[in-house]
């Protein structure tokens, strides 16, 4: 028997998960090798003072990765398959050229993970989800599993949202999200607020819902928390839409003193708040969701596609209240029935063994890269972005407009939006919203952004002779 005792603090993963993380480490390392036979489960419980059921779900897990076989009378082996399979993969496997479809631009795209070693845990972790296929494409309890909720808290706990699990919903997208929640609370020709330029979904809502979208003044720091309370007064609007953190598409946040502020306006006026936090885990040292300082006003919606991956469809939406949540799941079931159960696991366990943590690490040093790159091209002070955003919202000159410009870009290889996409009231501004991430990679992007450059030195007349 292998005198095997592993160091738990070696692994920021749930202690069972940390078990097989730490057989998996120790067998690359050659601490353990192929044929070695682990400690019994009780034995190993009592060294390191947990519970047995901890230890035998972490073999579990390590069988599920085959990094271990087990034998009733005979004990727990270290079989070494999992290695050789997840090299096999990561790398062997080829892609299906066929599923290379055309990328939308439209759409705020973060950098896509292009490091060997994540990408290989990436589908790591769908490997090992894959051993629950079966169970995982039948119709599941609306919200998501116990375990996987406990992963969503997990997640939204890291932002300081930490509500009780039954207020906990794992939606398909935000989108959909914010449909039933703005269904919820407003009925055709009822206003909401939002910034004056916001998210152009919610628009989409608005329309569809056909809701009085009215937009409020922003200035550098948000919404202005004065027209707020007058918007209230004046309108007794049904709830009040907000991005505030890397807003779509201005990359401003909203510090934590205004945030205070409007929560304090929207408790006095008794106006709900919608809180869209796509981009809130970008940020290493973001600012509390509103969902944290005032949750029982606060619907707050933690959307996956910004800081994992849009083609999950997932979203953790945790309601202000428990009585709020039938109505909710009602609503969102009629339309939705479930988030994909499969794509859901893939979340769990990507959250559970730091595969999610390193996606993360990923976007933030690929867009502080990009950030970097503009800011060695474009003029300082001719465009609005954080440095950690993966976008820029770029207001135009020299005789261009946001049409011509657009057009002028429509080949290069990014994302550029007109700002009438985003504009809730009055004339549109002469600006675009420019996306740097997406598939393309930092060569290209230079490329673009020296071509966007050399557009924008001069008038539209100037870098086309037609468009």
């Amino acid at each position: 028997m292998k005198n095997w005792y592993p160091d738990l603090s070696r692994s920021s993963s749930p202690r069972y998960i940390a078990i097989a993380d730490l057989i998996e480490m120790d067998l690359r390392s050659g601490v353990l090798v192929a044929g070695d036979r682990l400690p019994p489960q009780r034995v190993l419980a009592k060294s390191l003072n947990i519970d047995f059921t901890t230890v035998a779900r972490g073999y579990v897990e390590a069988q599920k990765r085959g990094l271990v076989d087990s034998h009733v009378g005979r004990g727990t082996f270290v079989t070494g398959k999992q290695e050789r399979e997840r090299r096999g993969f990561a790398i062997d496997t080829a892609s299906d050229p066929r599923r290379a479809s055309a990328i939308d631009f439209s759409m705020n795209l973060p950098p896509e993970p292009n490091e060997p070693d994540l990408l290989a845990r990436m589908r790591e972790g769908l490997s090992v989800v894959s051993a629950d296929l079966v169970s995982l494409l039948r119709y599941q309890g609306f919200g998501g599993a116990a375990m996987d909720k406990e992963a969503a808290a997990i997640w939204l706990g890291r932002r300081g949202i930490n509500p009780a699990q039954e207020r906990i919903f794992i939606t398909p997208g935000a989108h959909p999200a914010l449909l039933a929640i703005f269904g919820l609370l407003a009925k055709p020709g009822d206003t909401v607020l939002s910034e004056n330029i916001t998210y152009p979904g919610m628009r989409s809502i608005a329309a569809q819902l056909r809701l009085n979208l009215v937009g409020l003044p922003m200035d550098e720091f948000g919404i202005s928390p004065d027209a707020f309370a007058e918007s209230c007064k004046r309108l007794q609007p049904k709830a009040l839409y907000l991005n505030p953190t890397l807003q779509n598409p201005t990359t401003l946040t909203v510090p934590h003193e205004r945030r205070e502020a409007i929560a304090a306006v929207a408790r006095t006026y008794r106006v709900p708040v919608i809180e869209d936090d796509a981009y809130g885990f970008i940020p290493l040292d973001a600012p509390a969701p509103i969902g944290a300082i005032a949750p029982d006003i606060t619907w707050h919606i933690g959307g996956l596609a910004k800081c994992l991956g849009a083609g999950l469809r997932l979203a953790f939406v945790v309601a202000p209240d428990t009585k709020t949540t039938w109505p909710f799941v009602s609503a969102l079931r009629s339309s939705n029935v479930m988030a994909s159960p499969l794509n859901t696991a893939l979340a769990t366990r990507w959250i559970e063994d730091g595969t999610a943590d390193g996606i993360l690490r990923f976007i933030r040093t690929e867009a502080a890269a990009r950030q970097k790159m503009v800011a060695d091209i474009l003029p300082s002070g001719s465009y609005r972005a954080d440095p950690i955003s993966f976008n820029i919202w770029l207001p135009l000159g020299n005789g261009w407009t946001r049409a011509t410009f657009s057009s002028h870009m429509r080949n290069a290889g990014i994302g550029v939006v007109a700002s009438d996409a985003f504009t809730v009231e009055g004339a549109a501004p002469e600006a675009v919203r420019v996306c740097l991430g997406g598939p393309i990679g930092r060569e290209a992007l230079r490329s673009a952004l020296d071509f966007m450059a050399h557009a924008l030195e001069g008038p539209p007349e100037m870098a086309a002779s037609f468009f």
